[in-house]
């Protein structure tokens, strides 16, 4: 299965993307990070009006050869929470970049906030490379 790497993204190095669509974040994990967990069973994300920070696991993605913690490429306030990936999360596997999206995260700084992250080219030269 040929995997895609949107353009539009930018991607952690552990695998989340983020959409940056002025300071709103959408945020969700990349076709490869499925792809390499399998079947996906439980997820775990916080709830609207929680805050994320960089660097501190917001929730986790559970397949049934692993748990992952999920990490924020953004720091911000929760907004939205994509509640059907929390009740069907082995349908994030259809379209994680459209309807599997995880969070949707007012961002404090969104001039500041992607300094860490990878493009669509690094991330798939990166991933890619791992196999």
């Amino acid at each position: 299965m040929e995997l895609e790497y949107p353009e539009d993204l930018k991607y952690l190095d552990s695998h989340e993307y983020v959409r940056l669509d002025g300071e709103i974040a959408t945020i969700g994990v990349s076709a490869f990070a499925i792809d390499q967990l399998g079947d996906i069973v439980f997820l775990e994300l916080p709830e609207v009006g929680d805050a994320v920070s960089v660097g501190e696991s917001f929730g986790t993605i559970e397949s049934v050869k692993a748990v992952e913690d999920l990490y924020p490429p953004v720091s911000g306030t929760v907004i939205e929470t994509n509640e059907e990936m929390v009740e069907s999360p082995e349908s994030i596997s259809e379209d994680p970049y459209g309807e599997g999206w995880l969070l949707k995260v007012r961002v404090d700084n969104p001039d500041d906030e992607l300094t860490d992250t990878l493009s669509a080219v690094e991330y798939r030269a990166q991933v890619e490379g791992e196999d």
